[in-house]
C-alpha cells in the first residue's frame, strides 16, 4: 500500500510538471497588423513543432507596444512603424534599452469599393483624398459623389505611417472615420460604394474591394521595391531578447517554414 501511494504522489507530481512546462507563457502586445494573423499563425506552428509555448496575443495598435513593454506587461511588441525618438528615450529614462528586429516587409495598399471605377490614383491624388483635399469622386475621374474616406486610429502604426509615406506627414481630414483595424476598413469600404481606405498587404483582395495602383504600381510582392508605400514591420524587445524570446523571434525571422507562413498570410517575410 505504501509503495502505491508514493508511486501516486509520484505520478501526480510529474502531471503537475508536466503542466507547468506547458504552462510557459509569452505576452505580445501591440500592431493589429501583426497581431491579427501573421503573429498567432506564426505561435501556431512554432507550439505544433514541440515548443511547449502558450501565446497572449493582444493586437491594439503599434503604440501599445512601446507602453506595454516599457511596464513590463509584454515579453516583447509588434509594431507597423519605427520606433519615435521619445519612444527610444523613455526606455533609456527608465534604465532600458529599446531593441528592434525586423519581422517583415508590408505594403499599405489603398482599397476602394469593387463597383468603383476608380482603378488607379497618383500619389497626389491619394494624399488630397486622406487630407481632405479632394472630396468628390469626380476630381480623379470617377462617378460624382462624396468620398468616403476609412483610416485605422491614432493609436495604429499603419495610421502613422501611410500619413508619413502617403500625405507627406499633413493631417488627416476632417471627415474620415478612424476604425479599429484592418478588417474593419475592409467591411467598411466593401459596404460603402464611395468608400476608401487602406490595409496591409495581407488584407488585399478582401470581398467586395479592390486595390487601386498608386502612380502606376499594384501592390504585390514582387512590387516591394517600386510601390511608394511599403515599409518594415517589427518585433521589440526590451534589451536583447533571451530564453523563449530569442528562440521565437530568430525562428520567425530566419526559419524557411516562418518564411512560408509569412507568405502565405500576404506579407513579405524578413529574410
Amino acid at each position: 500500500m505504501k509503495f502505491k501511494l508514493v508511486s501516486s504522489v509520484a505520478a501526480l507530481s510529474a502531471v503537475l510538471l508536466s503542466s507547468a512546462v506547458a504552462q510557459t507563457k509569452l505576452v505580445v502586445k501591440g500592431s493589429d497588423t501583426l497581431g491579427a494573423k501573421m503573429v498567432p499563425q506564426l505561435a501556431e506552428v512554432y507550439k505544433a513543432t514541440g515548443n511547449n509555448v502558450n501565446f497572449e496575443i493582444a493586437a491594439e495598435g503599434s503604440s501599445t507596444c512601446f507602453t506595454n513593454l516599457l511596464a513590463g506587461t509584454a515579453d516583447f511588441g509588434m509594431s507597423s512603424r519605427a520606433h519615435k525618438d521619445s519612444e527610444a528615450a523613455d526606455f533609456t529614462a527608465a534604465g532600458k534599452q529599446l531593441v528592434q528586429h525586423v519581422a517583415g516587409v508590408d505594403m499599405i495598399a489603398v482599397v476602394v469599393n469593387e463597383a468603383n471605377g476608380v482603378k488607379a490614383l497618383t500619389k497626389d491624388q491619394v494624399a488630397g483624398i486622406f487630407t481632405g483635399e479632394i472630396s468628390d469622386w469626380s476630381e480623379v475621374g470617377g462617378n460624382p459623389g462624396k468620398i468616403a474616406v476609412y483610416t485605422r486610429n491614432t493609436s495604429s502604426g499603419t495610421y502613422k505611417t501611410f500619413q508619413k509615406l502617403a500625405m507627406g506627414g499633413k493631417d488627416y481630414g476632417s471627415q474620415s472615420q478612424k476604425m479599429a483595424g484592418n478588417e474593419q476598413i475592409a467591411q467598411g469600404v466593401s459596404g460603402d460604394i464611395r468608400g476608401i481606405g487602406y490595409v496591409g498587404l495581407a488584407y488585399v483582395g478582401k470581398a467586395g474591394t479592390a486595390a487601386v495602383s498608386v502612380g502606376g504600381v499594384l501592390p504585390t510582392a514582387e512590387n516591394a521595391k517600386s510601390y511608394p508605400l511599403s515599409r518594415n514591420l517589427y518585433y521589440y524587445t526590451d534589451g536583447q531578447p533571451t530564453g523563449e524570446v530569442k528562440k521565437f523571434i530568430e525562428w520567425s525571422t530566419t526559419s524557411p517554414v516562418a518564411a512560408k507562413i509569412v507568405t502565405k498570410v500576404g506579407f513579405i517575410p524578413a529574410n
